[in-house]
């Protein structure tokens, strides 16, 4: 069976075609929302007119990739997360997008959210099967969240901790854009923390399962001001991040001792938080760019119910 998957993030607008019984990607295709030089994000009322001028046109692109009429089922991200009064309107792009595409053929629809499509997405990655039936930690991080998460299955998620100010992806995405990258500014600031060969000890607070990341923020402008190179202070800024997953953790692992820890979100992308993570904690996932950044993929997935087998 094939089934359609759309989200409309504050960061993206995402479609994907996947294949259940193979449990494979047919085809997708993502967008970044077009935001202004020196500018941190858009405003709701621009994100959702942004989405609702692409779908069609991304619409199009998919068919042009797979044959639509096979899709069987279809699924979209109808809210940030799963959890009493979540709401952004840029999601009702793709809610009146998908409903529109269900209706016409007569399909069922599934109303998801975005946690549950990336966390989706992370688990189908990791090509462990049976995470999707046990209990494990799950690290959401992105420009919204910064939220570490007991997953029990899809529809049950209880948050463990969080930020208590600043989201991650606001922290790197200040710092990108202060250096004279555009937004999102992950992809560049990894890229250039990358070129940096200095030995870096990050400072962080974290205090059992929740962390406070507005100090990173005045940390990195510090050594901008103390004339440390761009790419240090890029690398200053996500190991930071990195180490505070890893405090989080085994915070975390000491009164859930032995599950594993999957890691999803746009921030998750980076290589050197990857490695710097994976080699201080046992048994962390981390999985390709197109399954942990803002994506349908998971989205799609749950359509066609990955979750129960």
């Amino acid at each position: 069976m094939w089934t359609l998957g759309i989200d409309t993030s504050n960061y993206a607008t995402s479609l994907a075609v996947f294949d259940t019984a193979a449990r494979e990607v047919v085809c997708a295709k993502k967008r970044f929302l077009p935001v202004k030089e020196g500018q941190l994000g858009l405003r709701q009322s621009e994100a959702l007119f942004h989405h609702t001028s692409v779908l069609p046109q991304m619409l199009q692109e998919l068919a042009e990739l797979a044959d639509l009429t096979r899709v069987e089922r279809v699924g979209v991200s109808a809210r940030p997360r799963p959890v009493e009064g979540s709401y952004m309107p840029c999601f009702l792009a793709g809610v009146s997008a998908a409903s529109a595409f269900a209706a016409a053929r007569n399909l069922p629809l599934l109303r998801t959210t975005h946690q549950q499509g990336h966390i989706a997405a992370a688990l189908l990655a990791t090509g462990e099967r049976e995470l999707f039936g046990r209990e494990c930690l799950v690290f959401h991080i992105s420009g919204g969240t910064t939220d570490l998460i007991l997953y029990q299955g899809i529809d049950r998620l209880t948050e463990l901790g969080s930020s208590t100010d600043l989201y991650a992806g606001q922290a790197v995405d200040r710092v990108g854009v202060r250096l004279g990258f555009g937004f999102p500014a992950g992809a560049d600031v990894s890229a250039l923390a990358a070129q940096c060969p200095e030995r870096i000890a990050p400072k962080v607070s974290v205090r059992g399962l929740s962390c406070s990341l507005s100090g990173l923020e005045n940390q990195c402008d510090r050594l901008l001001k103390e004339d440390k190179s761009p790419a240090y202070v890029c690398k200053y800024c996500l190991l930071c991040v990195a180490e505070t997953v890893v405090r989080m953790s085994k915070n975390a692992l000491e009164l859930y001792p032995g599950l594993p820890v999957v890691c999803a979100g746009g921030v998750m992308s980076s290589e050197l938080i990857a490695g710097y993570v994976s080699r201080r904690l046992p048994q962390v996932y981390f999985v390709p760019g197109m399954f942990s950044s803002d994506n349908a993929i998971g989205v799609a997935a749950l359509a066609g119910g990955i979750d129960r087998g």
